[in-house]
């Protein structure tokens, strides 16, 4: 089965979209299916238009300007022409809903099943990066069009429970909604032992160290974070501070790193090669997301990256991190945007060695058990055979 895979983009650009990506297709490709991936106008790396990376055949789009529906005209073409070249049997378009429509006006040409994967509700994250208003006209169209789509699909995929809840909410069939959420590579992200040499060229030496690896996005909670860090540093001397990652918010933790003596470490982005080491020199990994529509629904990813390499994740309570983390077995929860209990679960973690090393083999089993990437993709084979034929 040759299975087209519609994305916004995808590897070499990093990002948590971008590895869900890149590891759906490997392990697809294990299960015994063909994933080809086609990139959109929004790609904007340089390359060949067709090049093969790890086995996996990626096909790229020329960029294009112009409106958002001048984009979905330019590559419904795309789509036709390599889903044809390659011998698609299905299409699996990827959020936006600027994939997922051009990929079902093709789907229906060529008579082929459409599922549609729902990363996270686009509308909501475009309120957090302050390019819309809940409730704003722009916000309801694309709302609108996404409902559309997953009432057109003949399959949606989501990656969270309340994610699914909230599309039956809008009408669509609940036997037609599927949850894939997101895993870990067990066998690539696995205990190891602190990089001593990284972290002596951070400085860092002897300290408890906290963490944070991903993108600097405002939803993340990473100026709370840094405003909390200093009643955190009296509750624990000598505490350090790991961001790495890029994004909106890099100014802000910059300015706070600049004057923290050392305190906040900034390494910036790293290759996907040496996330493990950084990971290593972590004792505690945090997830401080704000409470908003986008962090109550959706499951991030990193965390889970963390737990498969036995750290302890410190998460807020928001509804996509409580769905992955037990508190008190697999995880410490805090009540989200409160400094307070922030601080009083970070030092709980501090004070024990004890408690860390059992939360994160605890969480190390949870994850080899239930979010391991090949027990996750495994259950795309069930949602391609009941497609539409």
């Amino acid at each position: 089965m040759t299975v087209l895979h519609v994305l916004d983009h995808s590897v070499p650009v990093t990002s948590g979209y971008s590895t869900r990506s890149r590891n759906i297709v490997a392990f697809q490709r294990q299960l015994g299916l063909r994933p080809v991936v086609l990139t959109s106008p929004k790609h904007t790396v340089s390359g060949p238009l067709r090049e093969e990376r790890d086995g996996i055949v990626y096909y790229r789009t020329p960029g294009a300007a112009g409106s958002p529906l001048a984009l979905m005209f330019h590559f419904a073409p795309r789509i036709a022409q390599v889903a044809r070249a390659e011998g698609a049997t299905v299409i699996h378009a990827h959020s936006p809903v600027l994939n997922g429509l051009p990929a079902l006006l093709v789907a229906r040409r060529l008579g082929i099943p459409l599922v549609y994967e729902a990363r996270a509700f686009w509308e909501d994250a475009a309120v957090d990066h302050g390019t819309t208003r809940e409730g704003s006209v722009r916000y309801r169209l694309t709302r609108m069009l996404e409902t559309v789509l997953f009432r057109s699909a003949d399959r949606v995929v989501v990656i969270a429970e309340r994610m699914r809840e909230e599309i039956t909410r809008r009408g669509v069939d609940v036997g037609r909604i599927a949850v894939v959420g997101n895993g870990v590579d067990v066998d690539r992200f696995r205990p190891l032992p602190r990089n001593e040499v990284l972290a002596g060229r951070l400085g860092i030496r002897g300290d408890v160290v906290f963490g944070f690896i991903g993108s600097f996005y405002h939803y993340e909670g990473l100026r709370f974070l840094v405003d909390a860090f200093p009643a955190l540093r009296a509750r624990v001397p000598g505490a350090r501070f790991v961001f790495v990652g890029s994004g909106e918010e890099e100014a802000v933790l910059r300015d706070a790193s600049s004057g923290s003596g050392g305190a906040l470490v900034m390494p910036g982005q790293v290759p996907y090669e040496e996330v493990r080491d950084y990971y290593s020199i972590m004792d505690v990994f945090v997830c401080p997301r704000r409470r908003m529509r986008l962090t109550e629904l959706v499951t991030p990813l990193k965390p889970l990256e963390a737990m498969a390499m036995a750290r302890p994740v410190l998460a807020s309570d928001v509804g996509g991190l409580s769905e992955l983390i037990e508190h008190g077995a697999t995880g410490i929860l805090f009540r989200a945007e409160d400094a307070g209990s922030l601080v009083a679960r970070a030092g709980e973690l501090a004070a024990s060695r004890e408690l860390r090393d059992s939360i994160g083999l605890a969480a190390r089993r949870h994850v080899e058990r239930e979010r391991s990437w090949s027990r996750v993709v495994s259950r795309y084979l069930e949602i391609y055979g009941a497609g539409r034929a």
